[in-house]
């Protein structure tokens, strides 16, 4: 059984945050960010290793979890200023970034809008890197949707079968990725978690696939060490996505994943641990010394 840190609470603009966080002695930070309809949950297995190195802090985001769950904005752009707030009331000055699925696309803003927070970027099975996405979540961002979602996922119904999933834990029948899954399906039961989840969503996706794609702006992203993590047999995302955007992001590690889904840090937690650590020991943390506006000329130029 994995061990789960404690939930803490931290007050940021009138709003709710809770957060997990581990290892504040050390020196250097990673900020892990969940996808949607997920929560600091889904790092359990990650938590715990990359805190005995490192200190690591994995946040609910607002809309999610156990975070206030306000009407408001949730653009990528509120989710990284959001962020950024976060890490200010924490008192840290930067961090490597692991992001994942939707978590991925904020990782790549908050990359982008406050680039002097990031010491490294980490992106897993990240969204915003082009326009296909599962069937599922496209039928989700239908006009209506949000009106059909209770009755595909009434409380009594949800109750019910995590208890059985509960059961079958104990006597050691369950599946990571399933489990992963249900967690998110389960989460949507409650109708503010719908609404959230509903307002974020159709942020970056409409029924013919994603609407964001950073591709880009890629190239902004070699200012600091990068490292892509896929599985081969995502469903969600598709691996593609990955071997692009490693082409794109000049000095980019590309790790897949054989035999794993869109989950590589529930799925197989040890081996994305060690890739993670790898990485995280194996590269200098913050961007080279040119200015964005430098960079963006050498871009141009090579175009």
């Amino acid at each position: 059984m994995v061990k789960r840190e404690p939930l803490r609470h931290v007050r940021i603009h009138g709003h709710d945050v809770s957060y997990r966080r581990l290892g504040e002695e050390h020196d250097q930070a990673v900020l892990l960010i969940h996808g949607l309809a997920g929560s600091s949950k889904t790092w359990d297995a990650v938590i715990g290793p990359v805190g005995e190195r490192y200190d690591v802090i994995a946040p609910d985001l607002l809309g999610h979890g156990e975070s206030a769950k306000p009407v408001g904005d949730y653009s990528l752009g509120a989710f990284a200023s959001g962020l950024r707030d976060f890490l200010a009331m924490l008192e840290v000055d930067s961090v490597t970034i692991v992001g994942h699925s939707f978590g991925g696309g904020v990782a790549m803003q908050l990359a982008y809008q406050h680039p002097h927070l990031v010491d490294r970027l980490v992106l897993v099975g990240s969204g915003g890197l082009g326009r296909e996405v599962s069937p599922l979540l496209r039928m989700l961002a239908l006009p209506g949707a949000e009106y059909l979602m209770p009755l595909g996922m009434p409380k009594v119904v949800v109750d019910g079968a995590t208890s059985v999933g509960r059961l079958l834990g104990r006597r050691n029948i369950r599946s990571a990725k399933l489990g992963e899954f249900w967690r998110a399906y389960s989460s949507l039961a409650g109708a503010s978690n719908r609404q959230a989840f509903v307002k974020t969503m159709r942020g970056v996706i409409e029924p013919g696939g994603q609407t964001v794609n950073a591709t880009d702006r890629l190239y902004l992203a070699a200012r600091v060490p990068v490292m892509i993590v896929w599985g081969d047999h995502d469903g969600v995302i598709p691996v593609a996505h990955g071997v692009a955007a490693h082409e794109a992001i000049e000095h980019s590690r590309l790790e897949i994943l054989d035999g794993i889904g869109h989950f590589p840090h529930v799925e197989a937690p040890e081996r994305f641990v060690e890739v993670l650590l790898d990485f995280l020991a194996t590269t200098e943390p913050g961007p080279d010394q040119a200015t964005l506006r430098e960079v963006m000329l050498a871009n141009d130029e090579r175009s």
